[in-house]
């Protein structure tokens, strides 16, 4: 199992039976791990903003929330998951800044939109490590559906 697949900001990836999908970066865009166990499908989106309809430019589903997640699971079914099987875990959603002193900061908006469109998917979320202050790194290993978070000075934590 060496095959690395890289999820940059505003993209995502599916994978099946082998290899680990990374992201980093997670500060306040939000990653989401979506794992079929009964054909080991994953896939892996890192989105930056919570909802496409505010902004002129939609060329890239896989920024917001509200497309870059249906468009996952749309994918991930390609490679034989169904989405009544699909668990998600989720990680991000950081407050970096301090000056982000709206009523609801960006990261707060990204995991609520995550937290809605996974309702209305009917996907379980099974796993998190949200908010905070601090970035983060994400790994979903595709044989197990295992997710890793790393945070600098705490090390690295399963969900």
């Amino acid at each position: 199992m060496n095959d690395f697949i890289r999820v940059k900001i505003a993209d995502l990836a599916v994978s099946k039976n082998d290899g680990v999908i990374i992201t980093v970066g997670l500060g306040s865009c939000v990653g989401i791990a979506l794992y079929d166990p009964a054909v080991k499908a994953a896939g892996l989106a890192h989105i930056l903003l919570a909802d496409s309809t505010m902004f002129k430019n939609q060329s890239n589903p896989a920024k917001f929330a509200d497309t870059a997640i249906p468009l996952l699971v749309q994918q991930m079914v390609h490679l034989g998951a169904r989405p009544s099987r699909l668990q998600a875990k989720i990680a991000g959603g950081s407050q970096l800044f301090s000056f982000e002193n709206s009523l609801i900061s960006v990261g707060e908006k990204n995991i609520r939109m995550v937290r809605s469109v996974l309702e209305s998917l009917r996907i379980p979320v099974i796993g998190e490590d949200l908010g905070g202050s601090v970035g983060r790194t994400m790994k979903l290993f595709v044989p197990d559906g295992k997710v890793l978070i790393s945070t600098v000075g705490t090390g690295e934590k399963q969900l």
